[in-house]
């Protein structure tokens, strides 16, 4: 084999989706290679080999490993020296516990010794293995990222001062890494999950001298929208103060400059938590570091529940189970407490006092426990909800919504929206989102069709009735709406109108740049700073003067300019639990409103008090404390992870010769027609191209796909989604997986999801399609044609998805507009007398094409796809019919089929019009 051959073997860097892949897999390489090298030392040909190898590996990692304090660049320097100098021995060791200490974590909790005479006699236990209890014993690692170009001599009396100032009874450690500009500022807040401080002195300049694809994308993600070229040499460090806490909000900046406390007090500095003026106070800005991380690391409630489950109390009040004395004290339920230990039932009260709080009324630590997280996710208010989503979809509705308001609704939203119109009484305009004929799915509303429904009530002259816009962002299936565009251009329209964001599924959007630009509390943050400016009220009243007398067509096709008083007012819920760390149930309410003090807080707490338990968990309270905690320390890194999980997926099944024969991942360009990507990016990955930088498409398109949301076809199998989720994945392989449509299943990555069960993944799909192969192999000429029979229905054969048709004329206020009183219809068939029920068979399909009007009188929801098809009041059409007479779903709520559909009578009907 030849050098060439063997560099080839290599995978180059265009085959990873993020550097921070790249990194683990070289040192994996560089392992192999010293390890090689130590094993055929006298193996001159081979020798040769490896240790090319061995150098082109170096040759990468060098400029990676500048951003990293672990090993750090002087620790990689010695290594290459070693190679160089022939000590092959201590090269293999050195770099197999570098390579070990990176993968388990172990640098993070103890000093990695690099010489061959040090014994590492914790034999780099994998840190996932260590008992909690261990772990929780630590001291919690970070790295300090500090700006300055400096020279080797300065470089080693920064690291040495500052690490001089560490103790013993420091409740954090933490390592520096130098570098010397602003962009390589960006570069390792964006590269290195491990930083939590950022320390900006005055010696910095402005570019990089690293030059490496991998590492300059993550400049694109900043300097699309920002020039710093022209920046003079004092605005460096104010402007990377602003840019680090426009993309990682969450760390701590802290500037050393030699400016007067003038010229710095009118700067924007972002988040810099302090300005040190020209001094080397080096035990200051350690003790400043220090709290800056405990700042984020307090846990107000989970510290006081755990305080108080240490006391000692006589409990004469409600739940035997407090302190665990209705299982100690039992015969017959000790496994009970055996399963789940004694912590639990300690931390167990009804109490609000001895330290606790209430969750109805909180003044104490869930008071603060509230208000961390509101700093973590951007929000002005938020609010912990322990029975779901569903219920805190249901608070915010009551609370902005009132009887006869006007509510836009996104048709396909959860079920709990749905029932939320009916208890506030709302009339509901629904919205359809594009359709998905092929796999039986919706995606999300166009915004052309938000603003033809503002528009259509602007003209009736009913804007003022006009409540709320509610969408799910991002929806089941993953498509991501423009957060920014469409609250612009609806303000545009209206200018207090209230947007409720449903982010049930999108939680961990906040802590990646990328996708906090289409969070709902992130544009709104952005709003409010954007249309104060001058700018905004100039590009405003060009463009009324532009669009007098304008169409409605006209106006339609124009991106729409807010105006500069237009009110900012956003709303979202989020289920913590399904995509960040919390007990199940435990759920988040966001709000950034700038009249909720004015307006909505006391409907607002009523709301809240109708909806929440008086006897809420404590345990779901805590985790959601705690998951807050995590998120601001390790949501970067999490999530990161997370991404390029599911990039893996995506690209291991794309790849794959035998899965490619029956299974395909659902790319954006098939998830999202080409009208709304203007990007015209069609796949985050292709295998005759490789990765895609994504950050265009997220920037501009009307709608992009979340990548950890795994959409895979698998008609090609000849079964249904739900068979196949059932019956073969969870079944027969223990795999969970919540979606599916008629063709396909959906696999989510979450912050928990690790590559070993990537891996497991990866190998049963590669089971059942060699399984799928001998079928077809031994099947008969007759099997091998019910296979194809049953392929093509799942494939070819698919039923038309049916738009929503409209409220019948009795549920309506005239009908020139299309929204509907949901509220009336619900409540109208709670009388059977009012009701009766018609067999979905031919007789029904021939009396709708006849142009006869049935009313469903009930929510009719097929699981999948999971969202109602016929709402109370809703006129039943021959394509909805249609549509329900060809699903094959196991699930339909609220139809039975040994009666048929529950329709209104023509009696009830007129009863409503009189």
């Amino acid at each position: 084999m030849n050098l060439h051959a063997r560099k080839k073997e290599l995978p180059s860097i265009r085959d990873y989706y993020s550097a921070t892949q790249l990194r683990a897999d070289r040192w994996s390489a560089l392992r192999e290679a010293a390890e090689g090298l130590s094993r055929h030392g006298r193996e001159k040909r081979q020798s040769q080999k490896l240790l090319s190898t061995a150098e082109h590996l170096f040759d990468v990692l060098e400029p990676i490993e500048l951003y990293w304090a672990f090993p750090g660049i002087h620790a990689f320097e010695h290594l290459r020296r070693l190679l160089h100098n022939g000590n092959v021995d201590d090269l293999s060791i050195c770099v197999r516990r570098i390579a070990r200490a990176l993968t388990s974590g172990a640098y993070r909790r103890r000093s990695i010794p690099l010489s061959s005479d040090e014994i590492d006699n914790e034999d780099y236990e994998d840190e996932a293995s260590l008992a909690p209890e261990a772990r929780a014993l630590g001291r919690p690692y970070f790295e300090v990222l500090i700006v300055d170009d400096v020279t080797e001599h300065q470089e080693r009396f920064l690291r040495q001062n500052l690490l001089r100032m560490r103790r013993l009874e420091d409740p954090f450690i933490y390592e520096p890494v130098i570098v010397p500009s602003l962009e390589d500022a960006l570069i390792g807040v964006l590269f290195n999950y491990n930083v939590q401080a950022v320390v900006i002195r005055p010696g910095l300049s402005l570019k990089s001298k690293i030059d490496l694809p991998i590492l300059n994308q993550y400049l694109s993600r900043v300097s699309e929208d920002e020039d710093v070229d022209d920046l003079d040499p004092h605005e460096y460090g104010p402007e990377a103060c602003r840019l680090i806490a426009k993309i990682r909000p969450e760390l701590d900046a802290y500037l050393v400059t030699d400016r007067s406390a003038e010229d710095i007090a009118g700067l924007d500095l972002g988040r810099c938590r302090r300005v040190f003026y020209n001094q080397e106070d080096f035990q200051e800005l350690h003790l400043n570091i220090l709290r800056g991380v405990d700042r984020r690391f307090k846990t107000p409630f989970f510290s006081a529940l755990k305080e108080y489950s240490k006391q000692p109390t006589g409990v004469f009040h409600a739940m035997p189970i407090s302190r665990g004395k209705s299982i100690s004290r039992s015969h017959w339920i000790q496994d009970m407490g055996a399963f789940y230990g004694s912590n639990i039932f300690l931390a167990e009260t009804s109490a609000t006092s001895g330290g606790l709080d209430s969750l109805l009324e909180p003044r104490g630590p869930i008071k603060e426990a509230q208000d961390m997280a509101a700093r973590a996710f951007g929000a002005k208010h938020t609010f912990f909800a322990t029975n779901g989503t569903s219920t805190c979809n249901k608070i915010v509705v009551q609370s902005v919504v009132r009887p006869g308001d006007i509510v836009l609704v996104d048709r396909d939203c959860h079920k709990s929206h749905h029932y939320g119109m009916v208890l506030a009484g709302a009339s509901v305009v629904y919205m359809d989102s594009y359709p998905l004929h092929e796999h039986s799915m919706y995606g999300a509303v166009p915004l052309r069709e938000i603003k033809h429904s503002l528009l259509k009530l602007k003209d009736a002259g009913k804007l003022d009735r006009v409540r709320m816009v509610l969408l799910t962002n991002c929806t089941f299936d993953g498509v991501v709406y423009n957060v920014q565009r469409v609250m612009e251009e609806c303000l545009a329209i209206k200018k207090d109108l209230i947007f409720l964001w449903d982010e049930a599924w999108f939680g961990f959007a906040r802590f990646d740049p990328t996708y906090r630009q289409r969070t709902a509390m992130g544009v709104a943050n952005v709003l409010r700073q954007t249309l104060r400016t001058n700018a905004a009220a100039t590009a405003w009243e060009a463009q009324q003067e532009k669009l007098k007398g304008a169409s409605h067509e006209q106006l339609l096709e124009t991106r729409l300019v807010p105006p500069p008083d237009a009110r900012v007012r956003a709303y979202a819920t989020q289920s913590t639990h399904k995509t960040l760390t919390s007990l199940r149930q435990g759920s988040m309410i966001h709000v950034n409103d700038q009249d909720f003090k004015g307006e909505v807080e006391q409907a607002f707490h009523e709301a809240y008090m109708t909806h929440t338990s008086t006897s809420p968990n404590y345990q779901i309270i805590a985790s959601l404390d705690v998951g807050r905690r995590q998120v601001e320390l390790e949501g970067f890194e999490f999530v990161q992870k997370q991404i390029e999980t599911a990039m893996s997926i995506r690209r291991a099944i794309s790849d794959h010769p035998v899965l490619q024969k029956y299974f395909k991942v659902v790319t954006a360009g098939e998830m999202i027609p080409e009208q709304y990507r203007e990007s015209g990016v069609q796949a985050y990955y292709d295998p005759d191209h490789g990765w895609i930088d994504n950050w265009t498409m997220w920037s501009q398109d009307e709608f992009v796909l979340d990548p950890t949301r795994i959409t895979l076809a698998v008609g090609g199998t000849g079964w249904d989604g739900d068979t196949f989720k059932t019956k073969i994945l969870m079944d027969k392989y223990g795999i969970q997986i919540n979606k599916t449509s008629r063709n396909t299943v959906l696999f989510m990555t979450n912050i928990g999801t690790t590559r070993s069960s990537v891996a497991y993944l990866i190998e049963v799909l590669v089971e059942i399609a060699n399984d799928l192969d001998e079928l077809l192999d031994d099947a008969s000429k007759m099997e091998r044609r019910s296979f194809e029979n049953r392929v093509k229905a799942l494939v070819e054969d698919v039923p038309p998805l049916p738009d929503f048709s409209r409220f019948h004329d009795a549920f309506r206020d005239g009908s020139d507009t299309p929204e509907g009183d949901i509220r009336t219809a619900f409540f109208l068939a709670y009388d059977e007398d009012n009701c009766d029920y018609i067999p979905t068979d031919d007789n029904l399909m021939a009396r709708l094409e006849a142009g006869e009007e049935m009313v469903s009188s009930s929510f009719i929801i097929p699981y999948p796809p999971g969202f109602p098809i016929l709402v109370p009041g809703q006129v039943i059409s021959p394509e909805i019919l249609s549509f329900m007479r060809a699903l094959d779903v196991s699930e339909i709520h609220g139809f039975r089929e040994d009666l048929g559909l529950r329709v209104f009578t023509q009696e009830a009907l007129e009863s409503v019009k009189k």
